[in-house]
């Protein structure tokens, strides 16, 4: 392994904690799950959910850190050091590696989208506008690839930024500030969710207790739990924990050695699965609270939270904070995925953090323009966005954004985590797994749970993921 300078370490166990954790807490969290608890009926859904949390995702998460905290090494470097020479096992540290940087290239223009929201509450951007015309607010947005490229470019160099800053003085320095941040926000929210005359229902739909009333103000096109939502369920508690992409693995490897991984994973689960929830039990009310409908689609926050804003006492008022709020989630996601990069190149290169972060940042932040750019563009002409797109993926029938997507979070995330489960249940040596396992914790009890988990279900679990994914099941 190269060497670009002294590795870092976190500075304490709590700065881990809250880094971790706002890796996995991102839109996943705070537009995915309300979006997926509405497209699948609410309460079962949410049930569903939770055990897929308990009984795959913590036990990958698990995996990642034992996976990084023994190789004290980025994706690549961790797999090469603990397989044969010439492993091919290799391959799901680079996967880990390619899903991270193509993520970010993308997941920085829903993030731009966010703060374009900040900035339309701010200057009352909603105001006076008929729900009509805040709904299209959004599809002109997407539409304007210079506005889309401006803002993806503001949010990629905010990344670059704090990532620069190294372990203690970027990563964990930003985690304490902003995931205190993150919660006080979700509170304020959730307070003032409470008073609202939405929060009951949403309560109700959130927890399964559906009544004859509500059922009937929801309508006949309402979306019920089905077979399929099982399987959505499940994709959903695993991609929230943003797993299979390197990044815990990148965290992980800048712990301390004799770190308890296993306590430690329990509480970033615990605060992920929290995030969600409140998440849920802030957006819903607003929802219900102005008659729109849960299930609306991946609208429901950049379309129909608006609306609702604007429909609401104190809407004004609160808009900001629920967009800064995303806003927060998106940039602690987005320095754990930098960061994947960016210690690739730190380990594996020997070089400087600061040139690994601005070129990484940088490569990503030109690989994500195409996502900005593929709807048509005045700056660059519709027929290069056309062109762009039959070069690519327009075969396919999908644009440059929406092939990414399909990308990483379809192929890419579920192979990697099926590595991680596979290489530690089955290659990593029977005593060192073990003994890495019960190092510092007090739980190492639940050491052949986790065996068992990582052999059987979660393989089980995963494969489900891809091909429910890929539509043949």
């Amino acid at each position: 392994m190269a060497s670009g300078g002294e590795r870092g370490h976190w500075g304490s166990r709590l700065g881990f904690i809250l880094a971790a954790a706002g890796s996995a807490v991102g839109l996943g969290n705070i537009w995915g799950f309300p979006y997926m608890t509405g497209r699948n009926g609410g309460g079962l859904f949410v049930l569903i959910y939770l055990i897929a949390v308990a009984l795959v995702g913590l036990p990958i998460m698990m995996a990642e850190l034992f996976i990084g905290r023994t190789a004290q090494n980025s994706p690549v470097g961790a797999f090469r050091s603990l397989s044969r020479p010439g492993s091919p096992w290799i391959g799901v540290g680079w996967v880990g590696v390619f899903a991270a940087f193509i993520i970010l290239s993308f997941y920085s223009v829903i993030a731009g989208w966010s703060m374009h929201y900040i900035w339309l509450s701010v200057t009352d951007g909603f105001a006076g506008r008929t729900p009509d015309e805040i709904s299209n607010m959004f599809s002109s947005l997407a539409a304007n690839p210079e506005l889309c490229t401006l803002w993806h470019g503001i949010f990629m160099l905010l990344t670059i930024g704090i990532v620069a800053g190294g372990v203690k003085g970027g990563l964990e320095l930003c985690a304490k500030v902003l995931m205190p941040s993150l919660f006080g926000m979700l509170l304020i929210l959730l307070v003032w969710g409470m008073t609202t005359e939405g929060f009951a229902p949403a309560f109700k739909y959130i927890t399964g207790m559906h009544d004859a009333d509500l059922l009937s103000r929801l309508g006949a096109d309402q979306p019920r739990f089905s077979g399929r939502s099982w399987l959505e369920a499940l994709g959903q508690a695993f991609f929230s924990l943003s797993l299979g992409m390197g990044a815990l693995i990148t965290y992980g490897s800048y712990l301390n050695r004799k770190a308890d991984i296993v306590s430690t994973s329990i509480i970033i689960s615990a605060l992920d699965t929290t995030v969600a929830l409140l998440a849920a039990f802030i957006i819903f009310p607003i929802v219900f609270a102005a008659g729109q409908q849960p299930g609306q689609g991946p609208g429901l926050v950049f379309a129909t939270i608006p609306i609702a804003f604007s429909m609401m006492p104190g809407g004004a008022l609160l808009a900001p904070i629920f967009f800064l709020l995303l806003t927060v989630a998106a940039i602690t996601s987005a320095v754990s995925l930098l960061e994947v990069a960016t210690s690739y190149f730190i380990d594996e290169r020997g070089w400087t953090r600061g040139r690994a972060t601005i070129l990484a940042g940088t490569l990503i932040g030109l690989l994500g323009v195409p996502s900005a750019v593929s709807g048509g563009s005045k700056m660059f002409g519709q027929g290069f966005a056309n062109l762009l797109n039959t070069l690519t993926f327009g075969a396919y029938g999908k644009n440059w954004f929406d092939a990414f997507v399909d990308l990483t979070f379809n192929l890419m995330l579920p192979l990697g985590a099926l590595g991680i489960a596979t290489f530690v249940a089955w290659r990593v040596g029977g005593q060192a797994r073990e003994q890495g396992f019960k190092t510092g914790t007090t739980l190492g009890s639940l050491y052949w749970t986790w065996i068992g988990l990582l052999r059987y279900l979660v393989p089980i679990g995963v494969l489900a993921v891809i091909l429910q994914a890929l539509n043949l099941i």
